[in-house]
């Protein structure tokens, strides 16, 4: 269930933090202003990624360990493995920092905000889908990495109950998905400096 919501919730949240981040630019002629001051677009963009991190790596991450908590709270007794959590928060706050990248530049190119965050929005839609659809095909879409980071799967047993197991992930192109969007944002954010405001 925590996959479950961190695939809708994650994109909606950070097309809504990027989206806030750059909409003062584009409301009090920031980009202007910080480019008289020698920050170009890109530079600007850029930092801004590093300054939500500031926000997203720990909101993760109490995030996981306020489940853990709850659960210890309510009298669940079974042993905890480290291992898959601490690998699911990582991964988690990198896919979230990935789809954030790609978020402040949409809310850079576009002015009209309702745009970032109505994509933030249906971005949710398809997290949640791709936790349905098999894994050769989610690999090939951003949203589709909510789905690849989780690791534990349900299947039917007997009766009515079903039995949790833990997967491996496959790391290979998760580290390929986010060195290809480190690659994009770093590109797309030299290309702002370029464009007129």
């Amino acid at each position: 269930m925590t996959c479950f919501y961190n695939a809708m919730i994650g994109p909606i949240l950070v097309s809504v933090l990027a989206s806030r981040q750059t909409d003062i630019e584009h409301t009090g002629s920031g980009w202007n202003l910080a480019a008289t001051s020698g920050l170009t677009p890109g530079t600007l963009c850029r930092a801004k990624l590093a300054a939500l991190s500031l926000l997203i790596v720990p909101a993760v991450t109490v995030q996981s360990l306020g489940i853990i908590m709850l659960a210890r709270f309510r009298g669940l007794t079974v042993a905890l493995d480290v291992g898959p959590w601490a690998t699911y928060t990582t991964l988690l706050i990198c896919v979230d920092l990935a789809t954030c990248a790609y978020f402040l530049w949409l809310a850079t190119v576009v002015e009209n905000q309702l745009i970032v965050m109505s994509t933030g929005l249906l971005s949710g839609f398809i997290g949640i889908f791709t936790l349905l659809v098999p894994p050769e095909i989610v690999r090939w879409t951003p949203w589709g990495y909510y789905a690849l980071i989780t690791p534990a799967a349900r299947s039917a047993s007997t009766g009515s109950q079903t039995a949790v197991t833990y997967i491996d992930v496959p790391a290979g192109w998760i580290a390929g998905f986010l060195i290809l969007t480190a690659l994009i944002f770093t590109v797309v954010t030299h290309r702002l400096n370029r464009i007129e405001r």
